[in-house]
């Protein structure tokens, strides 16, 4: 029987070729792969910590203005409802992200689980797809912040000449000094340390959520004066209808993007196991609750089709008399901007560093300050590539582009819990250096394999059968049937276990399938009836099918052993992480085409750069694959910690 087998099944020295490279898969960070040459960040994060960096990558300044629009639009008085479900939405996501960060505290987030559980090619596009949402969004935050640092100091025009917006007819250009200026203030935070850069956000953060609080506490003070009118209103709770509520809830989902950038500090965090979990949950429920209250105040003081769609929250306190609280919502606001700003920068240079770890990227993004311990040259990377998007373009018109990446990195993470839990990954690469070792230990227990079997290994096939020296005939005889028996229970087992991870991974796949038949037949509604109900119950088969199939199949024993074991474990397998693939499909489906275009645009260059570079470079190039349970004993065998 075989004991060690690389991806090819070809031979321990062989590399992937061709497409292979595509599925091609790393160790989860364990003491055989963490390399002296590769630089570790600092452990200084604890809950507050993350608490801080999730509540203020998550409430932006779009709640001040995102309340008016989907009021009058889309759910009426159930806007908190809204707010509900889409937080109901997104904690799916976040259930699925506080298993992977527990069990895989490395920085790269969702590229770093999409590589571990998927394959090198669909984690090089999920990286790659987040580094446009992160420095795409943070251009566009840092833009949103001078018009309101303005109506602070008094108007448009207060800003001093050297940081105001300035017009260039003839190129037809608007630059925004004040952005570029803020990005490169916050970077400048960053590169201090992620403690500090921690702390300054917090601090941010507090300010933005005293802001909500001052909105909740005296605008319920109002509500109860005044008796609620908004409430009393001639339609009912759902003027729109469910269709309505429901389309509220995809508008206001995108609002709790940012607790995801929790998972990029995983490999900074003091204990992952437990802090990242109730970091992430403490967050996205802190989120929840602020935007709910909020909703429910703001919708009780004005009537939801008297709501001034741009400034629903300064105009429902100016018609109830207190003109002067729109000095505090504009704080609110801008320290919103800031936080995420902050938020936004924060997680790329993390991603930048974690693919070149892996040789996806030059080493030049590796590079770590001996003295702060954090990414230096890919933060600044960021920052100035950021802060001259920011003072150039209008990146309004791509700011769509951002849900892309982060809407592709949930359903990743969303499959890879499934393959965690079915077919974890049972080889590890090892690098070429140890093929001597291998070789070595491959011959060695195929020689105990064959003793074991009753054969002589030191004699030729051809050989005739000799009896053991100083043995009974019968002991041998009894002594072969039992190890026959035994062997081939062993082998029936095999094969089951075979048969099971061939059918989950089959199943895990018709899933993803389903999902997108059923979300893109769901969607377009220029398709014949006929059609789409034909797509629509094919699609929703193949998702009850798979939903059924993994119900009843048993889930992976190594699932206890993967990665850093003892963590927070994803409930409700394989429900909740179907729920979130559709959900994010069908978010993914819906987004408009212009922003398909461009997103396909980037991927491309990122597929250019992958093919000519990343795949040559890769840590994974020369890579010997070979079974799980017994890498530790070729190290030991070695003597070679990396």
């Amino acid at each position: 029987m075989g004991v060690l087998v690389d991806s090819q099944k070809e031979g321990f020295g062989s590399s992937w070729g061709g497409l292979k490279n595509l599925v091609r898969r790393k160790q989860v960070d364990c003491a055989h792969t963490k390399r002296s040459d590769n630089p570790q960040l600092a452990k200084e994060l604890t809950i507050p910590h993350l608490v801080a960096v999730g509540v203020g990558s998550t409430i932006g300044a779009g709640v001040y203005i995102l309340v008016g629009a989907v009021a009058r639009e889309h759910s009426g008085p159930a806007l908190s409802m809204c707010f509900l479900i889409a937080g109901i939405a997104a904690a799916l996501s976040a259930f699925c992200y506080a298993e992977l960060a527990s069990r895989c505290p490395s920085a790269g987030s969702a590229y770093h689980y999409s590589y571990i559980c998927v394959g090198e090619g669909v984690a090089w596009l999920v990286g790659w797809a987040l580094i446009l949402e992160y420095t795409i969004g943070g251009s566009a935050v840092a833009r949103g912040i001078s018009p309101n640092l303005a109506l602070l100091f008094g108007g448009e025009n207060s800003l001093p000449t050297f940081l105001a917006r300035q017009h260039f007819p003839g190129l037809d250009v608007m630059v925004d000094p004040c952005a570029a200026v803020l990005v490169l203030i916050v970077t400048g935070f960053l590169c201090l340390g992620i403690k500090e850069s921690a702390l300054a956000q917090g601090i941010v953060t507090a300010v933005n959520v005293f802001a909500m609080l001052f909105v909740i506490i005296a605008g319920g003070y109002l509500g109860f004066k005044t008796g609620w009118t908004g409430y009393e209103v001639p339609t009912e709770y759902f003027p729109f209808g469910v269709d309505g509520m429901l389309a509220g809830s995809a508008t206001v989902f995108f609002s709790y993007i940012g607790f995801d950038t929790v998972a990029s500090t995983a490999e900074e965090v003091k204990n992952p196991k437990r802090d990242l979990p109730l970091g992430i949950a403490l967050s996205l429920s802190i989120c929840c609750c602020l935007y709910m209250l909020v909703s429910i105040v703001i919708v009780g003081l004005v009537p939801y089709y008297a709501m001034d769609p741009d400034t629903p929250i300064s105009s429902a306190f100016a018609s109830n008399g207190m003109q002067w609280a729109a000095y505090i919502i504009t704080v609110g606001a801008v320290t919103a901007l800031i936080s995420t700003l902050m938020g936004s920068i924060l997680p790329q240079p993390r991603i930048l560093m974690a693919m070149a770890r892996d040789g996806l990227l030059p080493s030049f993004f590796l590079d770590v300050n001996k003295h702060t311990q954090v990414p230096v040259n890919s933060t600044l990377a960021t920052g100035i590539v950021a802060s001259i998007l920011a003072f150039f373009m209008d990146v309004s018109q791509l700011a769509g582009m951002v849900s892309v990446g982060t809407l592709i990195a949930f359903t990743m993470v969303a499959v890879s819990v499934l393959i965690l839990r079915y077919v974890p990954p049972d080889e590890v690469p090892l690098p070429s250096s140890l093929q001597e070792s291998i070789d070595s230990y491959m011959l060695r227990h195929n020689s105990d394999a064959q003793m074991i079997n009753g054969e002589n290994p030191a004699k030729s096939p051809g050989d005739p059968c000799l009896p053991l020296l100083g043995e009974k005939k019968v002991a041998v005889d009894c002594t072969v049937v039992e190890k026959l028996e035994a062997l081939s229970s062993f082998t029936a087992g095999t094969l089951d276990e075979e048969n099971r991870r061939k059918i989950a991974s089959w199943t895990i796949m018709l899933i993803c399938v389903g999902a997108f038949i059923l979300t893109f037949s769901a969607s377009n509604l220029w398709f014949s009836s006929l059609i789409r109900f034909t797509l629509c119950g094919a699609g929703g088969l193949l998702l009850l099918s798979g939903l059924v199939i993994l119900t009843c199949i048993d889930q992976d024993d190594e699932r206890h052993n993967f990665g850093h074991a003892g963590g927070f474990i994803c409930p409700f397998v394989p429900l909740l992480p179907i729920s979130c693939i559709l959900i994010n499909v069908y978010l993914l489906i819906n987004l408009e085409v212009a922003t398909w275009v461009r997103v396909s645009v980037w991927l491309m260059i990122g597929v250019l750069i992958y093919t000519f570079y990343g795949r040559r470079h890769s840590s994974l190039l020369n890579a010997i694959y070979v079974p799980k349970a017994h890498v530790d004993e070729i190290y030991r065998s070695s003597g070679a910690m990396l």
